[in-house]
């Protein structure tokens, strides 16, 4: 008996995916005909996406390559890592209201296109509206922030709250057992950062505080730089990546700052990213000193637990790790950062 080959064109995956979804969900009906004229046709409406250009193509390739697709981590699917690394339970926050998920996630996803378009459900061009638009108020602190279309990944992109919260002033942070050496805010403040003083949720101690140009000048925060004209799939667009190795060294896709009316030149804006990412780097590596010496700081990073700190050198060890796991060096918000250093440098020696 001759075997009979399939042949399946080679097709991003979720490009595929969609393509299969829109053949096993019925789609919207055309009216029906009459007097032996044909009606509308039903799939019209699909071609409102799914035509014959290629743009959709471009965002899913560079989706394809971004972290959300392949760093995500979309595994951790209990209730309370779900809701930022599973697409279906950001879903359900979004619609919850809640913290967490009302159960861990089965066959969960990656953060894609659905996560934060609303991707056929009205099988028209809305269907590219995204999903959140509320201002967010912070898990840390409680303070709301306001970044336009970029509350989308602030919902997120923020602190974890951590306990205990080393309080103001005079007195000491106890950790016993229960509290894991990987307290700190978790793995992705970057909002929290870039709103800055008075609202970001860090442990401000001392004054000073100030915000950079981005903060108060960006209406759309994130999406401004990280979703700017796209360089193929290696940075900007559905990427969200601002820099791309190319042949051994790093290169910084700057399209969104030097059309936002910040920047002008290239050359000139890498020297000033590479000397401020200095001073944070030489801030840090300081605070990281002192925080070692003073036993709070594991050799690894962590923190050195159980134990009794005071709240200042605890507030330090927040800070540090808030700075290290925004892992922009500064950038997002570079005068905040630079003054959160300083004041817990002073604050611990």
């Amino acid at each position: 008996m001759k075997k009979q080959l399939a042949i399946l064109l080679p097709l991003p995956a979720l490009t595929l995916a969609l393509f299969i979804a829109s053949c096993t969900k019925e789609g919207p009906q055309g009216p029906a005909g009459e007097n032996g004229i044909n009606g509308t046709d039903g799939t019209a409406t699909c071609g409102q996406c799914h035509n014959s250009g290629e743009s959709f193509l471009a965002k899913v390739i560079q989706w394809e390559a971004s972290v959300h697709a392949n760093g995500g981590n979309f595994e951790r699917n209990s209730e309370s890592c779900a809701p930022c690394h599973t697409s279906m339970g950001f879903r359900e926050i979004i619609e919850t209201g809640e913290e967490t998920t009302s159960a861990v996630i089965s066959d969960p996803t990656p953060i894609n296109c659905y996560t934060c378009h609303k991707i056929h459900e009205n099988y028209d061009a809305s269907d590219w509206a995204i999903r959140f638009k509320d201002p967010v108020t912070y898990y840390e602190g409680g303070k709301v922030t306001d970044l336009g279309s970029s509350n989308l990944c602030a919902k997120c992109h923020q602190s974890r709250p951590v306990d205990p919260y080393p309080a103001k002033g005079e007195g000491n942070t106890v950790f016993d057992e229960s509290v894991s050496y990987r307290w700190g805010p978790h793995h992705g403040p970057q909002s929290n950062l870039f709103s800055g003083a008075g609202v970001s949720g860090a442990y401000e101690i001392g004054s000073g505080y100030e915000n950079s140009y981005h903060t108060a000048n960006l209406d759309n925060a994130c999406v401004t730089c990280h979703m700017a004209d796209a360089y193929g799939a290696q940075a900007g667009g559905h990427t969200f990546n601002m820099s791309y190795d190319y042949h051994g060294s790093t290169e910084f896709n700057f399209a969104g700052c030097l059309t936002s009316g910040c920047h002008d030149d290239p050359d000139n804006l890498l020297v000033y990213v590479e000397n401020k990412q200095a001073e944070i780097e030489v801030l840090m590596e300081e605070l990281a000193t002192l925080l070692t010496d003073q036993g709070l700081m594991r050799e690894d990073g962590y923190l050195n637990v159980p134990g009794t700190y005071t709240n200042a050198q605890t507030g330090a060890f927040y800070n540090y790790k808030f700075l290290e796991e925004d892992r922009s060096k500064g950038i997002h918000n570079f005068k905040y950062s630079k003054k959160l250093l300083e004041n817990s440098i002073a604050a611990i020696q």
